[in-house]
């Protein structure tokens, strides 16, 4: 599904799997990284944070100048049980905090500034995927 999509990742409870997994392709970026971690946790290294652009694979068509923090350490096991840990920065730091929001049951789009959620809700209220 995610790439399908060309994402970068995917929560398994986007995909109706309920389960504590997330699957993340920056295999096209300099970390070349692409896997999954079962059990995130992650935490912040530093206070360095970094806006972006931010979309995300359930809410088509948005993409939103979003603030994560830089560099993060996420720690979980890999697809065979293993222990896995990582400090991640850039696109995987983000890709991390956004995919384990998903599995926290937040959306990107509560991360926004009030002005700039407003706007992204019009946006989806008035597209065609939300009207069917």
């Amino acid at each position: 599904t995610m790439d399908d999509a060309g994402g970068v990742g995917l929560a398994a409870n986007q995909i109706g799997l309920l389960r504590r997994i997330f699957v993340y392709d920056c295999s096209h970026t300099e970390t070349g990284m692409r896997g999954a971690i079962i059990n995130p946790v992650w935490e912040a290294i530093g206070e360095e944070t970094k806006t972006g652009l931010e979309g995300c694979l359930s809410i088509p068509d948005i993409s939103t100048p979003t603030t994560r923090y830089e560099t993060v350490r996420v720690s979980g096991q890999d697809v065979y049980g293993n222990p896995v840990g990582m400090v991640v920065s850039g696109l995987m730091a983000r890709c991390v905090q956004h995919e384990t929001d998903h599995l926290d049951g937040v959306l990107f789009l509560q991360r926004l500034d009030s002005e700039s959620r407003k706007e992204a809700m019009a946006t989806i209220r008035n597209s065609d995927w939300f009207n069917k």
